[in-house]
């Protein structure tokens, strides 16, 4: 696995080599197709020009400069020496863990990047990395540090992940929305125990195991079917629009969920949990 940054967990008097290797493709994201602009008429890619309004001329990336909006049209110009001078010079190459928390109080909200913590190749040096694993997973915690990746300070959480350490960068506190407004919302309403009984048993009816082959795309699938389908010359017809669905009583959208679940084939069900058992056992 290809690393992208290379040095040390560090904590007390510990040092631990490892490497970072993200843990998603950079294309992880609704499609993995990328599109370019082009000019209708002769099918040629559109070219964006850095245009100045006031000299109505093209400007160069020479005469480019950074700039923060203070008021409308006001601005502060930021030089890159600006910024190059508070970059983080850190040549340690060291994760500093700061604090070990419990991993069930860590909301993944935080969460901005995953990456793979990769333990160095002499055996020597696994057997550190391979201890703090054991340990966190035994104590239930995960680890809070701060980094410096590309010349920026990165404030991340190591937890277990299987028989590997993930690294998550975090976001900034102030940077995570309050969600206050919604629990002040929802306490305000009732729930009443029949209907919580029949929600319950809908739950029920779907559970299963979590299956990560199954996260699939099918707007991906989709896409790319429809890039083959005009490549070879077929012609593409719109689906008919969906019949919007009505409102109906929550009471009775339970109960309607409660039956169709009942009605599901046993071999239906057999298939599900034969599915599972060999996902399972493919994981192990």
């Amino acid at each position: 696995m290809r690393t992208t940054w290379n040095g040390f967990i560090s904590f007390g008097l510990v040092n631990i080599p490892v490497g970072l290797a993200p843990a998603t493709s950079p294309s992880a994201r609704q499609s993995d197709v990328s599109f370019r602009l082009l000019h209708r008429e002769c099918k040629t890619p559109i070219k964006q020009r850095r245009w100045c309004p006031v000299h109505e001329r093209e400007v160069g990336q020479d005469e480019l400069v950074r700039g923060w909006e203070v008021t409308k049209g006001t601005f502060v110009v930021v030089e890159d020496a600006d910024l190059e001078a508070i970059e983080q010079r850190d040549t340690s190459r060291s994760i500093e863990i700061t604090r070990f928390v419990p991993l069930e109080e860590v909301d993944p909200v935080d969460f901005d990047r995953t990456y793979f913590l990769i333990p160095a190749g002499a055996e020597a040096q696994r057997r550190p990395y391979v201890l703090l694993l054991e340990a966190m997973k035994g104590a239930g915690v995960a680890a809070l540090g701060r980094f410096v990746l590309a010349g920026k300070e990165k404030l991340c959480l190591i937890r277990p992940m299987g028989d590997a350490l993930a690294l998550e960068t975090l976001f900034v506190h102030e940077d995570v929305k309050d969600h206050a407004e919604i629990d002040e919302a929802v306490a305000t309403a009732e729930v009443k125990k029949p209907e919580l009984d029949l929600a319950r048993q809908v739950i029920a009816s779907l559970e299963g195991s979590f299956e990560p082959e199954a996260l699939r795309s099918e707007y991906r699938e989709s896409l790319r079917e429809l890039l083959e389908a005009k490549l070879s010359g077929q012609e593409i017809v719109a689906p008919e629009p969906a019949e919007p669905t009505p409102v109906v009583d929550l009471m009775e959208a339970l109960r309607a969920s409660v039956a169709a679940s009942k009605k599901q084939p046993a071999a239906s069900k057999k298939a599900a949990a034969a599915s599972s058992k060999r996902a399972a056992a493919s994981r192990k």
